[in-house]
């Protein structure tokens, strides 16, 4: 039997909603990075700065990556059926800032994993750069590309909502 990887919600047959959401814990969880820098400045590594760097790695480690594939591999195909010049463009500057992301997020990496285990360690120059170039990311998808996926019929939808799903699935 299939066991869940997460909670799957909002409704599913709304991949663009569950997008959405997404977009909602990649702001919430960029933004934990600077207080958490802060907190740190302030603090230092304690429980409270352990937890927070937990959270923070397990949802860009485990759920950003999952939700890059829901767009690489499902979505952005799917809108590019419309063949839309302008939409293409946005999309492939999106795949190309994904790329971009995962290294912002990869320099963040030792700081992240050295507070989860409470030992100091220097906050690196990136932290405003991945935070800020996250949030920013995420806004232009919901405005220059989410729209047009009410053109996707129904049939199209549901394949992208059982690649989700199936993605956050284990056998």
């Amino acid at each position: 039997m299939r066991q869940p990887l997460q909670p799957i919600a909002p409704r599913i047959d709304d991949p663009i909603e569950l997008l959405v959401a997404c977009h909602d814990k990649v702001r919430r969880f960029a933004g934990l990075t600077l207080r958490l820098r802060d907190h740190l400045a302030a603090k230092g590594p304690d429980q409270q700065a352990q937890e927070a760097a937990q959270s923070i790695l397990r949802y860009f480690n485990v759920a950003a990556p999952l939700h890059h594939d829901d767009e690489e591999l499902d979505l952005f195909p799917a809108l590019r059926q419309l063949a839309i010049a302008e939409l293409d463009r946005h999309m492939a500057e999106l795949e190309a800032e994904h790329a971009e992301l995962a290294s912002l997020w990869q320099s963040l990496g030792a700081w992240l994993t050295a507070t989860a285990a409470g030992q100091p360690h220097p906050a690196p120059d990136g932290v405003d750069a991945f935070a800020q170039r996250y949030q920013a990311h995420a806004q232009r998808e919901e405005d220059a590309v989410y729209p047009f996926s009410a053109r996707l019929t129904a049939e199209q939808t549901g394949r992208i909502s059982a690649a989700m799903v199936a993605r956050r699935t284990v056998a």
